[in-house]
């Protein structure tokens, strides 16, 4: 019997980033599924705040050299790589001069969003999917941390929908409080739809606000994690009115077993046996 195959897509790891709930559970969530017998795949963006010396990234030059097109322009993408010795593991970072240089994450240095993060964020979850589909791994279950992977949903189902290698591939999102204020570029649902995304897809996201951003994620997922207390009661609700699976916030020392049960109940489209207290 195959070994279950996970992709975690993460907006921020560490120790590549500061310490944060989503980071920490960026880090040990692969690990803890991959001593539970699964292979995993996992992927976040290369920032400009990364050092590359010290956490020995480099580049994987059989997976660059290709080039995206966000908002019909061309950007390159560079894969980079680095292990984390200590969890046996990798992590695949997606690096772009024009998107991933700056030495700031998503605001800059007077804590203002960034204007492109709406590209950023798109030339990320393609990027993931490219390199993902170059290394000819199939997951089973993608698994998104971060609003900044929430445009994958869309773009599994709809754009790679025909792809064999994503044909049976099932998307997990994590709720988490990364809310933020600002509205996106009012041209993200037009830029979906420049890469075969129809129009009724992008229509929550003709006001591309936090809240509709994380909705549209959720409707093309099919199971929402409650990874964080305090997440909004309007997300959900979202999920659960959609007939989608919610699995509520597990305590950390649950969390991979929870999750590991919860891949397993998206997987077969049933409920599995409930988790020892």
């Amino acid at each position: 019997m195959k070994k279950t195959r996970v992709l975690f897509v993460s907006q921020e790891i560490m120790p590549y980033l500061p310490e944060t709930h989503m980071s920490k559970i960026a880090r040990e969530l692969p690990q803890a599924i991959q001593e539970k017998g699964r292979e995993i795949r996992t992927f976040m963006p290369r920032y400009g705040s990364i050092n590359e010396r010290r956490n020995q990234l480099h580049e994987v030059i059989r997976l660059s050299g290709m080039n995206l097109i966000i908002d019909d322009n061309d950007q390159p993408l560079i894969i980079k790589v680095a292990s984390i010795q200590a969890a046996r593991m990798q992590v695949y970072f997606i690096d772009n001069e024009e998107y991933f240089q700056r030495k700031h994450v998503v605001t800059d240095k007077n804590e203002s969003f960034f204007e492109d993060n709406d590209e950023r964020m798109l030339f990320f979850c393609k990027g993931v999917l490219e390199t993902v589909k170059k290394l000819g791994w199939s997951p089973d279950v993608i698994h998104c941390h971060g609003w900044m992977t929430s445009l994958l949903p869309v773009l599994l189902k709809r754009k790679y929908k025909d792809d064999p290698l994503f044909s049976d591939s099932k998307v997990v999102y994590s709720a988490y409080n990364d809310g933020f204020a600002a509205t996106m570029d009012h041209r993200l649902a037009e830029k979906l739809m420049l890469d075969g995304i129809d129009a009724k897809d992008t229509e929550i996201l003709k006001t591309p606000t936090y809240t509709n951003l994380m909705k549209h994620a959720i409707q093309f997922s099919d199971g929402l994690i409650e990874t964080e207390s305090g997440i909004s009661s309007e997300l959900i609700d979202f999920a659960r009115k959609s007939g989608k699976p919610v699995l509520d916030m597990p305590s950390p020392e649950l969390l991979a077993d929870a999750c590991s049960s919860f891949y397993d109940e998206v997987l077969l489209g049933e409920p599995v046996a409930e988790l020892a207290e």
